[in-house]
């Protein structure tokens, strides 16, 4: 296993990045990743809002159908991989046809965040022992996290 070097710019960025979409969370806003590792490592990071995972839907047209009447705000965070543009293409397109509020401003803020190296939501857990504090030598608590 590989461990990064993260410089403390990019923590507080993403620390300030969760603290964001947990303001959103409060707010109503529906945030949306693709499956369960997404949900997991954005929790590992520190996110305590409700989460939708798109993999839980029979595809796009019924999630839409389902989160098209609520009207609220939806946050699209899903993976930046050809799986993730397609799947974030077709569902911004259905939002914007049937008048919802579709948002990318988070995903995009990742990938700058990151520099581009998080194509993967799920890859946020590694920098979960960055954002709980825990740095240095210690590769043995890494494991408890």
């Amino acid at each position: 296993m590989r461990y990064k070097v993260i410089d403390d710019n990019t923590v507080r960025r993403l620390r300030s990045f969760i603290s964001m979409l947990n303001e959103e969370s409060k707010n109503g806003s529906i945030i949306v990743v693709e499956g369960k590792r997404d949900a997991k490592a954005l929790t590992s990071v520190g996110f305590n809002g409700d989460l939708t995972i798109f993999s839980r839907f029979k595809g796009v047209a019924d999630f839409v159908d389902h989160h098209c009447t609520i009207g609220r705000k939806i946050i699209l965070l899903l993976d930046m991989d050809r799986t993730g543009k397609h799947l974030t293409s077709k569902l911004l397109k259905h939002f914007q046809f049937n008048g919802s509020n579709a948002s990318l401003f988070y995903k995009s803020a990742l990938a700058r965040i990151c520099n581009g190296k998080i194509r993967h939501v799920e890859d946020l857990a590694t920098y979960a022992p960055h954002l709980s504090g825990i740095t240095g030598n210690r590769k043995d608590l890494y494991f408890y996290i």
